[in-house]
């Protein structure tokens, strides 16, 4: 069955966002953890740059946890770029015993559903789940250089700068991940690099109504059901494929690219990439979520498996799309309490790590006001949204 129902408890413990300066103009920028306004990180390469990015990701991700990266049993994750080169650098720089994987966009509920199988088998206590994206990187890999100035069709989305990590633990949160399903490669025959929502929207209707079917739910039991980036037409597709399918996904669904921008912004379809739902998840999801806002959420991280040379010869695009199911519940009903730790390990042949290594966050940036402001989101119509500060003025 490709619905995996977890019994032991596995929990999403902490969370970290970063977005770039054009990310950080959206209706979310109080709820990431950090925005930068140099989407260079004072790197000599955008490359190295989304190396840098998805390590401080990591480390903050570790530091809002408590603990350090020696009590990490094992780091999950990817990124789009060939050979997922950002993941595995941050990994060697990281010193963690590191899974590599690629879903493209799909990537973060990917590493989430794998961690948490990790944790509830008792194979790890503790595990990170991570990625990013950067719009120049991947312009630069999957279309034209930046400095060609090609123009976009009205179906085109933008590549968010930015991500999230996931500590994923044993010891239990207000978040616990309850159900994970992995979802077949659905192909329609889109073949247009620049219409992927319309290419991966079937592939998130296939995992939606699998996981609905194997949990015995209804689209109407979850509060919040996000899909990962299908943008505006591509997100109009999926509902459109549900309702013939009998499901009707209302008010309680939203998209993370259509979520990312506002109206203002020029991003024609609104965003994708990895880290769409990454950085999403890491910040708004999971607020609503440890608040109590929302009692039972259904990530459905969405991804087009093409690459340059297939799209060269005219192949279609293939998707993907897995889902991870998360519920709130009271700390209170924790049946253990006490620091992030892991299992004993043999850490003798482990280089040592000084103090600034273990917490600091090397970023020349700006910190956002996380917390600070409190967004209203329309589910119903994703492009207005009132933000009001505490003093009660708009933002």
């Amino acid at each position: 069955m490709q619905t995996i129902i977890l019994k032991n408890g596995a929990y999403l413990y902490s969370g970290y966002s970063m977005v770039g300066p054009m990310e950080a103009k959206g209706p979310l920028r109080s709820y990431f953890d950090f925005c930068f306004k140099d989407d260079t990180l004072k790197e000599k390469t955008f490359e190295k740059a989304e190396r840098k990015l998805l390590k401080n990701i990591i480390k903050g991700a570790i530091q809002k946890a408590g603990t350090n990266i020696g009590e990490i049993d094992f780091l999950f994750g990817g990124d789009l770029l060939n050979q997922i080169v950002s993941s595995s650098f941050a990994a060697r720089d990281l010193n963690l015993p590191f899974i590599g994987l690629y879903s493209a966009c799909a990537t973060m509920a990917e590493s989430l559903a794998l961690a948490a199988i990790f944790i509830d088998n008792n194979l790890a206590r503790n595990a990170i789940a991570a990625t990013c994206t950067h719009f120049s990187s991947a312009e630069r890999q999957y279309r034209f250089p930046l400095e060609l100035g090609n123009q976009r069709p009205p179906t085109a989305q933008w590549t968010i700068t930015g991500g999230g990590a996931s500590v994923i633990s044993s010891l239990p949160s207000n978040i616990k991940i309850s159900a994970v399903t992995f979802g077949k490669v659905v192909d329609y025959g889109i073949a247009d690099v620049n219409n992927m929502g319309a290419a991966m929207a079937p592939a998130a209707a296939d995992t939606i109504e699998e996981h609905l079917l194997n949990r015995n739910k209804k689209a109407s039991d979850y509060d919040f059901i996000a899909t990962g980036d299908l943008g505006k037409l591509g997100s109009e597709i999926l509902i459109d494929i549900m309702e013939r399918k009998g499901i009707i996904l209302g008010r309680n669904y939203a998209d993370c690219g259509c979520m990312m921008y506002d109206k203002t912004e020029r991003v024609f379809m609104g965003g994708s990439g990895a880290g769409c739902s990454a950085s999403i998840l890491n910040s708004y999801i999971i607020s609503k979520l440890k608040n109590g806002d929302y009692k039972r959420v259904l990530l459905v991280s969405t991804g087009a498996l093409m690459s340059t040379t297939t799209s060269q010869q005219g192949d279609t695009i293939p998707g993907i799309a897995h889902a991870v199911e998360f519920e709130y519940c009271q700390q209170g009903e924790s049946k253990d309490k006490g620091t992030l730790k892991s299992k004993p390990q043999n850490n003798k042949n482990k280089p040592a790590q000084s103090q600034n290594e273990k917490s600091s966050i090397n970023v020349d940036s700006n910190k956002s006001t996380a917390g600070k402001a409190q967004t209203r989101i329309n589910l119903n119509n994703q492009s207005k949204v009132t933000k009001r500060t505490k003093g009660g003025k708009n933002d």
